[in-house]
């Protein structure tokens, strides 16, 4: 039986989670320049290679964990190649994409919990992406055609899709050590991609 969203709202794992998380949330989304007066094209592509570099080996270890759960379909929330499709529409070939760098220093999947956190991350970030979306068009005029799909990567589905992942985060039966090895996981995850942000010399 699915979650009712109550209980969703008041799963343990999910308030922790956010508890958890909100500090570090906080602080990337004020170093990213997605608002800054600064980004133009040139810097919006930059950008999105830096995003490239992380989602795409996240991406690769998620689907060759072997603590993966076998139940959670990943295939239609990888966002990996939609990146790629933007860089191609914003100029790069296909050899400067596989040439671009990745990142090495990435979460640890060494669980079901750990997964959970890496996921409640990178499935949290697509909401933010709508405020982004009609920003970036706004200011470059770059859309889904033409450079920013990423941005709107489930498009009318985001809220949707986001309120299923939450019911499947909340419907596991996961005792507290589970629990705090999913916020270790989603913390990593926010700190991973800060810094290599931060070496790739994109954010503020």
């Amino acid at each position: 039986m699915q979650s009712t969203s109550r209980e969703v709202a008041s799963a343990p794992v999910l308030q922790e989670l956010r508890t958890h998380t909100a500090e570090l949330h906080i602080a990337l989304e004020k170093r990213l320049p997605f608002f800054a007066d600064f980004l133009d094209s040139h810097a919006f592509l930059q950008l999105m290679q830096a995003y490239h570099g992380f989602y795409a080996p996240l991406e690769d270890a998620l689907r060759t964990s072997p603590w993966f759960p076998a139940d959670f379909d990943l295939q239609p929330r990888l966002k990996s190649a939609i990146l790629q499709d933007d860089l191609r529409a914003l100029g790069l070939s296909a050899e400067a994409i596989e040439g671009l760098p990745r990142c090495r220093d990435l979460p640890a999947l060494d669980s079901r919990a750990a997964c959970l956190g890496v996921l409640y991350v990178v499935e949290g970030a697509t909401l933010g992406g709508q405020v982004l979306r009609r920003h970036i068009h706004a200011h470059l005029g770059l859309d889904a055609r033409n450079g920013a799909a990423f941005l709107d990567v489930y498009g009318e589905d985001t809220g949707r899709r986001w309120r299923a992942f939450l019911h499947y985060l909340c419907s596991q039966p996961l005792s507290g050590q589970e629990r705090a090895a999913t916020v270790r996981a989603a913390q990593d995850t926010f700190r991973c991609f800060e810094h290599w942000l931060q070496g790739r010399e994109v954010l503020l």
